[in-house]
């Protein structure tokens, strides 16, 4: 199997730099399943290739007992892909001999591997596993050009069609760093066939390559589902920690001096402002997959617990997120999980100490604010209501969010302090609360902190 990145710009051959790898030399490495080479085909001051050669010994694949599985004797396990298409293998080989260079790091050329330079990248024999056409469906989303080729099950017979292998020429304008990190998780989504055996810290692998991509990709959840050789703990796990990262996806200002993610103070202030409310029954309303959940069934002081969203699968990762299943029944009989809408009157909600609305209000069509304003301040009428919702005023000092966009595609508006103010001023005012607002995550004296806290109490 074959890969070869290709730098086209001024001086070229300091790609060398960027990959570690000497482009006069051609350097040999030992891997699990055979023997990996680096090599340059090309090196000149204008056009600079590197390539990446895969030798895969099938007999000792098959006897290697952490790939080849225990029945060794089986036909299927000599007669197979595996030493031929770019597959996951290629991946592994990929993270183990560039993994300086994945991690963005060049101490001689520093400025060079922090900018997006003209990269052109060519992957022989790539699996597409039962969706046609799907590396250009994960590659284009990213910014990458695709020349996506079917290769024919066999040229000499036209009429058999095309196998389900593709040749892929993939140009784009990026780091080095974050074009290695995409295509070590996406061979093996392509693949969707891990060669070895899927551990714990697979998650932590994927969060790490996926970093500045994978939350908004369209199609996060194939992804998660393949590169995780599809088991459901870990994917439930790697989806509620990405759906964390869903509204911190904007990278932080420059300055910022805090090193704590914004999702963990947010959660951290709602849980502050429901101590401060001495509440003890509380629904989470719009509860997604379970991240603010989790945290109140950690606490024994929350003796009730509901979590709704309108997400069945939603639901369905939550309880997994949850492990209610494995719970006493005691415990598990603190919290619910329900499917509803925030904009629907919902009777088993009905006067509880609290509820809580975690980046939920900004996914609402303006439209429908006031159904929301009924079903939950209304109808429901909860002790307290605590709403957390991006600061308008703050996304300047996004430097990579373009004026005009909001933090995350499916939000239908961003709030000022100014326009936040003014809505939960005229809710609190028909519905019998005061208002107070708060803070959350990095301080600017100019434009406020990136999200905004209004905290409802029943007069």
């Amino acid at each position: 199997m074959l890969a070869t990145i290709t730098y086209t710009g001024p001086d070229a051959t300091d790609l060398g730099f960027l990959l570690h790898k000497h482009p006069s030399k051609v350097q040999t490495f030992p891997m699990s399943v055979g023997q990996a080479h680096v090599f340059y085909p090309e090196a000149t001051d204008e056009r600079c290739t590197a390539a990446l050669l895969l030798e895969v010994d099938p007999i000792d694949l098959v006897r290697n007992k952490r790939f080849g599985g225990t029945d060794s004797f089986s036909l299927s396990n000599y007669v197979n892909d595996r030493p031929y298409a770019s597959s996951s293998m290629l991946a592994v080989a990929l993270g183990q001999l560039f993994r300086t260079a994945m991690t963005g790091r060049s101490d001689a050329r520093p400025e060079l591997a922090a900018s997006a330079i003209p990269l052109e990248i060519e992957l022989t024999a790539v699996p597409s596993r039962g969706i046609g056409g799907l590396a250009t469906r994960l590659f284009e989303p990213l910014g990458w050009a695709v020349d996506e080729t079917a290769i024919p099950l066999d040229p000499a017979f036209p009429e058999w069609g095309d196998s389900r292998y593709a040749n892929l020429r993939l140009t784009a304008t990026i780091r080095l760093s974050d074009a290695l990190r995409q295509l070590y998780v996406l061979l093996s989504v392509l693949d969707d066939s891990k060669h070895y055996w899927v551990s714990d810290d697979e998650v932590g692998k994927l969060l790490r390559a996926g970093e500045g991509w994978l939350p908004e990709h369209p199609d996060r959840e194939l992804i998660t589902q393949r590169y995780l050789a599809h088991q459901r703990t870990m994917i439930a796990d790697a989806t509620a920690r990405l759906v964390e990262l869903d509204d911190d996806s904007v990278p932080a200002e420059p300055d910022a001096q805090t090193s704590t993610p914004l999702y963990n103070l947010r959660a951290e202030a709602v849980l502050a402002a429901l101590k401060d409310v001495g509440a003890h029954r509380v629904a989470d309303l719009g509860c997604g997959e379970g991240a603010l959940l989790k945290r109140l069934a950690a606490d024994p002081s929350f003796v009730e617990i509901i979590g709704t969203d309108v997400s069945s699968r939603s639901l369905n990762i939550a309880e997994e997120r949850l492990q209610l299943r494995q719970l006493s029944d005691a415990q598990r009989a603190r919290i619910k999980l329900l499917q509803s809408s925030v904009t629907y009157q919902d009777d088993r909600i009905k006067a509880l100490d609290a509820a809580v609305l975690m980046e939920v209000i900004e996914h609402v069509d303006p439209d429908r604010l006031g159904s929301v304003e009924s079903s939950v301040f209304g109808h429901a009428r909860p002790g307290a209501v605590i709403v957390t919702t991006p600061n308008a005023d703050y996304n300047v000092l996004y430097p990579s969010l373009p004026a005009g966009r909001f933090r995350h595609p499916d939000h239908r508006f961003e709030w000022s302090r100014a326009e936040f103010a003014e809505w939960a001023q005229g809710v609190a005012d028909r519905n019998g609360y005061q208002v107070e607002f708060r803070p959350v995550g990095e301080f600017d004296p100019a434009v406020g902190s990136p999200t905004q806290l209004a905290l409802f109490r029943r007069v």
